[in-house]
């Protein structure tokens, strides 16, 4: 599981980093929004969960690996362009596991499992809310698009299939897989939720 923490770590420190350079940043911004994309979910979820140092800062591998993704990106920049398809697949995978971990550990801290599906939830997209509050921008989750519901349906998933008996490892790839598969379909087929008329 901390290798699968680490590619989520790693894919969405790239992403806060891309989003540093179209918004202009320098270096030290680029860096900031690595760390806060990938790590902030996680240390939302522990302060809430009362684990505390959070874990992001415990070990010294996660914020080791998101400041090297964004360094990556930053030296990068105008040499290199990511398909846009495959930073796409590669963030549905990162909520995949965010969303999994983040529940899984609320679940064998005894929590209730309705927080344990909305601790998840948090995991998986708090670091890209707190990457667009840094950028002044209207968060994404905010948005129309099928974002956070396919974290929450990954975190539910699991949940119930736990509930149902199902081992750890298996409830965690049922609750990866459905959100996965929403995220993606929702990509392919343009879906959004209902938004204001206004």
């Amino acid at each position: 599981m901390r290798r699968a923490d680490l590619a989520g770590t790693f894919v969405f420190a790239f992403q806060g980093a891309l989003a540093a350079i179209a918004g202009h940043l320098d270096l030290f911004g680029d860096l900031v929004l690595a760390f806060a994309t990938a790590l902030g979910g996680g240390v939302i979820r522990d302060v809430l969960m009362g684990d505390l140092p959070p874990s992001a800062l415990r070990d010294w591998a996660y914020p080791t690996t998101a400041f090297v993704a964004g360094a990556l990106v930053f030296a990068l920049e105008g040499h290199a362009a990511v398909p846009r398809h495959l930073l796409l697949t590669l963030d549905a995978a990162g909520l995949s596991l965010f969303a999994v971990a983040g529940t899984q550990k609320a679940l064998e801290a005894r929590i209730h499992p309705l927080s344990a599906v909305l601790l998840g939830t948090i995991t998986a997209v708090g670091g890209g809310t707190i990457r667009d509050v840094l950028l002044t921008q209207v968060p994404a989750i905010l948005r129309v698009d099928v974002y956070a519901t396919a974290a929450l349906l990954g975190a539910l998933v699991l949940v119930v299939a736990r509930r149902a008996g199902a081992p750890p490892a298996v409830a965690a790839l049922c609750g990866g897989v459905a959100c996965f598969a929403l995220r993606m379909a929702a990509i392919a087929n343009h879906w959004q939720l209902p938004g204001s008329s206004a």
